[in-house]
């Protein structure tokens, strides 16, 4: 399933207090995916680094800033993050690290949250310095920074938001790196 009818997308990487990962995943693909996108949000894909054991790496979509700020009010002044808050926000050490993108082109999603038989995929998450000029491929996402004010000033965002992101099986290709995330999908997933 591909998706056009998003135009901004949060990558979002928190840093968890040692050994609460699993607990941080259980408790977001039980309680938070479906109230989130309730409020107008997409839960994207929610991401194990294969290689820093307490990173957790997650995307969200909406169809512009002003939806963005709506959703992001309601969800967080709403009864679901009012009963899950204090559980979610005791297992990070850091969630600041954020970049603000848009699609270039569409996102190719899985039909389902349900999860496929075997095993998962790996992916990379690959953050690009600025936009280099790299081939769409078989990317399931390319996104780029997006300069925007933040409209929901609570949930800061990087001040150096000047990047490509490319989400793929395999390895990306070739370029002014600033970062590579070796990632597994969550259960939930739509990004896979």
């Amino acid at each position: 399933m591909t998706t056009s009818d998003i135009g901004v997308v949060e990558l979002r990487q928190y840093t968890l207090h040692p050994g609460r990962r699993d607990e941080l995943v259980e408790l977001f693909d039980a309680e938070l995916v479906e109230t989130q996108e309730a409020c107008g949000m997409r839960v994207l894909g929610q991401f194990l680094d294969l290689e820093r054991p307490d990173r957790f790496v997650w995307l969200r979509g909406f169809a512009d800033m002003e939806a963005r700020r709506r959703a992001l009010e309601s969800f967080y002044a709403g009864p679901v993050w009012g009963r899950h808050a204090e559980a979610a926000n005791a297992t990070m050490a850091e969630f600041h690290d954020v970049y603000l993108l848009a699609p270039v082109g569409g996102i190719d999603l899985a039909s389902s949250r349900a999860t496929p038989s075997g095993a998962t995929r790996e992916l990379s998450v690959t953050v690009y310095d600025g936009r280099p000029d790299l081939p769409r491929g078989e990317a399931l996402a390319v996104l780029t920074g997006l300069d925007a004010p933040n409209t929901y000033p609570a949930l800061p965002l990087r001040p150096d938001g000047d990047v490509t992101v490319r989400i793929e099986h395999g390895t990306a290709p070739a370029g002014p790196v600033r970062q590579v995330v070796r990632a597994r999908p969550t259960g939930r997933s739509l990004l896979r």
